[in-house]
């Protein structure tokens, strides 16, 4: 009866063997058979259409792929965004707590106050490139000429000339008489080497009160000789408390905004 209920283990090598095998035909006949049966997806462009919409249809989508592709780039280093989730990350762990709150809430409360910071940006965007060129009121190079003019402008307020001249002197570019004159190339990186050192700047400020308790902290249990026992459990507590009676989150989302709206 045993015999009956668990096979012998040659039989079980052969029952493996067996669905092995089956599991091999199976697959080399879906990738031999199903080259012409599995659908695929394309993407082509026909010139040769007499219907002028559908090659300009074709046109956008390609350069909206494009555009989709690059726009986590844009959105992380062209915008707001890299303070805002440095800070952010830095608060955390200054209070003592890494994985509290989670990344997921860092970067989505970092996104929404991105959008709320680019909001009159995109919206000038969107009034002298956008509508004008859906309209088709310009052309799509006189578009591509607007759209830069209110991202350009932002990154002006937000960059140190320093900076501005650093890649300007790497580059081996002409002295530039107006901001008109400054390649965006140049301007790109400058904002974000900035926007860097602001963001590790109001790091700092943060840490402070944080670090002030912790040394007090280690200071008393030091005195008490419980030396056995971790600082950074006892100074938890106080931090969070500290934390929440002055209104922390308020204080450091207004701080953020007026950062950009006040200039660095």
């Amino acid at each position: 009866m045993i015999k009956k209920i668990f096979p012998s283990k040659g039989t079980a090598k052969q029952h493996s063997r067996k669905i092995i095998f089956i599991a091999l035909v199976l697959i080399l006949s879906v990738l031999i058979g199903g080259c012409s049966t599995v659908p695929g997806v394309s993407l082509t462009v026909d010139g040769q259409s007499p219907d002028p919409k559908q090659v300009t249809s074709g046109v956008q989508l390609l350069v909206f792929m494009t555009v989709l592709s690059l726009a986590p780039t844009v959105l992380i280093l062209g915008t707001s965004f890299t303070r805002i989730v440095i800070v952010l990350s830095m608060v955390r762990n200054a209070i003592g707590t890494p994985s509290i709150p989670p990344n997921q809430v860092v970067i989505g409360l970092s996104l929404l106050l991105t959008f709320f910071v680019m909001a009159p940006v995109y919206k000038q965007m969107d009034e002298t490139a956008i509508q004008p060129y859906l309209n088709e009121q310009i052309d799509q190079a006189a578009a591509l000429k607007k759209i830069q003019v209110p991202i350009r402008e932002f990154m002006f307020k937000q960059t140190r000339e320093k900076d501005i001249q650093l890649f300007i002197d790497l580059g081996n570019e002409a002295q530039p008489s107006t901001l008109e004159d400054i390649p965006s190339v140049s301007l790109f990186p400058a904002f974000v080497i900035s926007e860097l050192r602001t963001a590790f700047t109001m790091g700092f400020v943060i840490y402070i009160p944080f670090l002030v308790i912790d040394l007090v902290v280690s200071s008393i249990l030091l005195s008490m000789g419980m030396m056995m026992l971790p600082p950074s459990l006892v100074s938890l507590p106080f931090k969070l408390l500290l934390f929440v009676m002055v209104d922390g989150w308020y204080l450091l989302v207004q701080s953020l905004v007026m950062s950009f709206t006040g200039g660095s």
